[in-house]
This record gives structure tokens, C-alpha cells and sequence, in this order.
């Protein structure tokens, strides 16, 4: 069976790869990531149907290894994660090892009336076993484009919670009780298909995005310090040095103790810039700063780095010859013929071995210089809030007329040009909050300050749109408002991936109304449920920059 995947803003045409993804997946490797989601899907029907069983008594510890084991194989299939089928295989084997656990506390009268996925527990080693549930597992196996389209909004809201919730677990948090929701809703996909209640689980994926995205913002903050405003370096030293890129923050500590004293330098690229700005990184002498931009530009800027590149979490595209034999992947990121750095062991106080990225980068030649200067971040919840005041009298002075969410993901379309020239145009009275790699679109312009205040002010990666969310609810509770969207905030927000519509699915559960996204509409979601979402939540599509920029400031 050929491939389906419309899951990312690249879909080709709008409406699915068929062949070979734009990302540069492979038809097996597409059709792998579908059969994961259906035997995680499948696991979290097998537990929800063991708690029946037992009366809601199934403990914690069950909920937890199932709620790991989900976190990992949806997280598996964001887009730009993983292009192994054999990785995947392994990740396939292991939900349906925990499911086969899970499965001996059902009675078999209960086992009879599962769907197929809750049952099937092929060998993973047997790939045309796991080929034959591609026709079930396809998102075209619901002929319905309705259901369809609700029920994939669900699972991808759930991936991108996934991710979140795997970076809070490396660094030690977690939650059973939102393990329970995540199961709880995953499982309904299989077994809920009217669309009222489908439209509800919707709803319920954005509450439980905001739990997750609370939950990794105390990881990061407590295990880092809350981020602080901070120039970043853009320029490069005389040193060989090693470029890390992704989110996974411990993995970035981890690699800094590593690198200590060796003469290797430390640079970021892409999503893990916000590093920089968290105060236990900042006593690294040798974290020199950031190196390059978005995530699709890796191709030249990896090759132009000369030294060893370490994707801790997507956003990987396929490697290039010129650096393939110095990219490293580790965690979920998997690549065919790329070298990879095993997980921790088990036991307390286990770290990553980055000695190998470390010997290869002694041999290699210092960075080439792509730009100078600096950019200022650090701009999250905490910063802003002990900066209330000041914004407060901006905005009471008429100083500043309106804030202007610009957060979400970056990409390689042209109309992505839409973002920077907006930035452009907003008037000299507005400020722009940003979180994620769409801020390459824009954070290098010099767009000037507001009595002080920057007008872009980047509270972190893509997860600290949470950030945003906090600095709103504030403002609203200062100006004693009443709803949070009578404050002077406008939404315009980038998608790529599947972690930009869990953030999307925060913001209209925490009541936000009127977002704007782009620069298309999900394939994915139908004319029906595009109409719900528009009289529900007042979701609206991008359309011209003059016509976008005059609605913002209410010209």
C-alpha cells in the first residue's frame, strides 16, 4: 500500500504525500509511523478497558509504564523525529509488549469485544505482519472526512503533548493523572464516532496541552532557573566546536559538563537558541552562543559549522553528504546510516557518553563565520511579569497599542515570507511576543524598542508559548478584566508540525478566540470541522499582509 500522510504543513498539494514525504520519509518509513499510532491507540483502549475491569483501580505504576511507553511512540512520529524503520520497529515492539502486559489483566469475554488493535500482537520483527494492519492504521481507513479530521486533530494534538511530556520525564517530572487523560482520550479515538463527542475530545487534548506545557515549564525552570533577558552571540571563536539543535535541555547540560575544559566550544541552532537565556548554562565559559537559524536552513548551515552537529529532538531533515559523517543523533531521533548516542542507563546519576562528538570535534576545523552581532531573548513568564509595571504604563500610556503574538513553527515555503513582512509592517506602537522557530522569520530585524521594551520580545521554544499564555492571564488579572480577550492581543500564529496545533489547542481551550494560523489551513481538517472551528472559537486564516496588519491594530 502506498503512503498517506498529511500530518505537517507541508503536505504535498495540500492534502497528503502519496509517494515519498516532503520531509524526505520514505513510503515505508510513513507507513511504520502509522501502524505506532495505532498500536499505541490500541494500548491505551487495552488499559482503559483493564480500569473498567477493575473499577478504576488499575495503579499507578501500571499507568505509568503505559503512559511512558505512549509518550515515546507518539512523540516517535512527529514529524522530522525519526526516519528508521528499524527504530521504529523496536518502538512498535515495545507498545505491543506493554499492551501484552497490560492484556493478561482483561477476562477473555472482555479480550472478545476489542477492536482489532487492543488484540493484534504481531512480532515487530515480522514487517510484513506489521505492513498488513497499514489499511487499518491509515488515517483513510475512517472514509468519513468529518470524523476524520476531528479524530486526527486528537491524535496530533496528543503527539505534540507527547513530545512535551517526554522532555519533562527526562528531566524527572511526570504526571499520572495526565497519563490517565492522554490514555483516556487516545483511546476514544478508536471507540468514539459521533461527532459531538469527538469535537469534546478536541477540547479536552487542549486542556490537557496546557497540564503538559505547565508541567515542563516547572521542569525547565527548576532544573535551570527562569530564563533571564540575555544577548545572545551570534558569532563564532577560534576553537573547533560542537552545534546541538533540538529541545532536550538535559542533553544540552549534559554535553556542556562534557565539554568542559577540553577546548571544544558549545554552539545552539534553532530551537535549542532559548538555552542561552537559562542561568545554570550561562557559567560555561566555552557556551559560546547561537550558530545559523531555522531548522530548514540545516543543510548549507551544518555544512558551513565544520565541526560535529547533535540533534537532541527534531527538527532533523535528511543529512547531506558534506556533513552526514558529523551529525549525531540521540533520544527518539533516528536516521539510517547517522551514528547515534544511546540513552542514559537506568541507574541513579547515569549520563549520555558524548565522548565520540567530542573526539570528532577536536580534529575538526573552527566554525565558519556566518554572521556577527546579537540578539536579545529570555523573555518568558517570569522576566516579563517582574517587568509588569513598566509594560503595564506602556500600555496604559498608549505606548504600546497591541501585542502581537507571532509564535508557532518555521518552514521552507516562500509564503512564510508572510510572517517576516508582517513583523515589517506592524506599526512602531506594537510589540510582538514570540515563542518557537518562527521567530527566525523576524528576530534578526531591527525593529527597534518601546520605551525600553524591546518589540520582540522571545520567551523560548515552541512548549514556552505556555509562557505567553501565563503573560496574558496576568495581564488580564492587572487590568481586572474579565475576559482575556478584551486585552490588546492579536494572534497570528505559524504551523508546521503537530507540536504547533497542541499549542493551538491551548490557547482556544484557555479561551483565546480569533487566532490566526497559517500559512494554510491543516490538510488535514475539513470544510465541516473548519466551520466549527471558526463559529466555535473564531479561528480565522491568514490572508494578505495589509489586510492581516489592519485587522491587528484595528486600522
Amino acid at each position: 500500500m502506498s503512503m498517506f500522510c498529511f500530518q505537517c504543513q507541508e503536505a504535498a498539494g495540500n492534502t497528503g504525500c502519496t509517494v515519498r514525504g516532503v520531509c524526505g520519509k520514505q513510503e515505508s518509513t510513513a507507513n511504520l509511523q502509522d501502524v505506532l499510532v495505532y498500536a499505541a491507540r490500541g494500548l491505551a483502549l487495552a488499559m482503559e478497558l483493564a480500569d473498567a475491569g477493575t473499577n478504576g483501580d488499575v495503579n499507578d505504576e501500571t499507568v505509568r509504564a503505559g503512559g511512558r511507553t505512549i509518550l515515546r511512540a507518539l512523540f516517535t512520529t512527529v514529524t522530522n523525529v525519526s526516519f528508521d524503520d528499524d527504530r521504529l520497529a523496536e518502538v512498535i515492539g515495545e507498545v505491543l509488549a506493554q499492551k501484552k502486559r497490560v492484556l493478561k489483566s482483561i477476562s477473555a469475554e472482555a479480550l472478545s469485544e476489542l477492536p482489532r488493535p487492543a488484540r493484534w500482537n504481531a512480532d515487530p520483527q515480522d514487517r510484513a505482519a506489521l505492513y498488513a494492519m497499514i489499511p487499518e492504521a491509515s488515517p483513510k481507513a475512517d472514509a468519513n472526512e468529518d470524523t476524520r479530521a476531528l479524530r486526527e486533530l486528537t491524535i496530533y494534538g496528543l503527539k505534540g503533548i507527547a513530545a512535551y511530556g517526554d522532555h519533562a520525564l527526562v528531566l524527572g517530572y511526570e504526571d499520572v493523572s495526565l497519563y490517565r487523560e492522554i490514555i483516556r482520550i487516545l483511546a476514544a479515538t478508536l471507540t468514539v464516532s459521533d461527532q459531538g463527542e469527538l469535537t469534546t475530545l478536541v477540547v479536552d487534548t487542549g486542556h490537557a496541552a496546557v497540564r503538559v506545557m505547565e508541567l515542563l515549564d516547572r521542569a525547565n525552570t527548576e532544573t535551570y532557573g527562569n530564563p533571564e533577558i540575555t544577548e545572545v552571540n551570534l558569532g563564532v571563536r577560534s576553537n573547533p566546536g560542537i552545534l546541538i539543535s533540538g529541545h532536550d535541555l538535559k542533553d544540552m547540560h549534559e554535553l556542556l559538563e562534557q565539554t568542559k575544559g577540553t577546548g571544544v566550544d558549545v554552539y545552539t541552532h534553532g530551537e535549542m537558541l532559548p538555552a542561552n537565556y537559562y542561568p545554570t548554562f550561562k557559567k560555561y565559559d566555552h557556551f559560546v552562543g547561537n550558530y545559523g537559524n531555522s531548522w530548514w536552513l540545516q543543510d548549507k548551515e551544518f555544512a558551513a559549522f565544520n565541526g560535529p552537529i547533535l540533534m537532541t529532538t527534531n527538527c532533523l531533515t535528511p543529512p547531506k553528504e558534506s556533513y552526514k559523517d558529523r551529525i549525531f543523533t540521540t533520544g527518539l531521533v533516528a536516521f539510517p546510516g547517522v551514528k547515534h548516542v544511546p540513552d542514559r542507563g537506568s541507574e541513579p546519576g547515569a549520563v549520555k557518553d558524548f565522548s565520540g562528538v567530542i573526539e570528532l570535534a577536536k580534529s575538526c576545523q573552527p566554525p565558519t563565520e556566518l554572521e556577527q552581532g546579537t540578539i536579545t531573548g529570555g523573555f518568558a513568564h517570569a522576566q516579563v511579569t517582574a517587568l509588569a509595571d513598566k509594560v503595564v504604563d506602556a500600555v496604559k500610556s498608549g505606548a504600546i497599542r497591541k501585542f502581537v503574538v507571532m509564535g508557532g513553527c518555521d518552514g521552507r515555503q516562500k509564503g512564510r515570507n508572510y510572517f517576516t513582512d508582517v513583523a515589517k509592517a506592524l506599526p512602531n506602537d506594537t510589540v510582538i511576543l514570540t515563542a518557537g522557530c518562527a521567530k527566525f522569520r523576524y528576530n534578526k530585524l531591527e525593529l527597534g524598542d518601546i520605551n525600553g521594551i524591546p518589540r520582540v520580545l522571545d520567551a523560548g521554544q515552541c512548549n514556552d508559548s505556555y509562557s505567553l499564555a501565563v503573560i496574558a492571564l496576568k495581564l488580564k488579572e492587572i487590568f481586572g478584566l474579565e475576559d482575556v480577550n478584551d486585552l490588546p492581543i492579536d494572534f497570528d500564529i505559524a504551523w508546521y508540525e503537530q507540536k504547533a496545533l497542541t499549542v493551538l489547542l491551548a490557547l482556544l481551550a484557555l479561551g483565546f478566540k480569533g487566532v490566526r494560523i497559517g500559512p494554510t489551513l491543516p490538510a488535514f481538517v475539513s470544510p465541516n470541522v473548519a466551520k466549527v472551528l471558526v463559529e466555535t472559537f473564531g479561528l480565522k486564516l491568514i490572508t494578505t499582509v495589509e489586510e492581516d496588519v489592519a485587522a491587528i491594530v484595528g486600522a
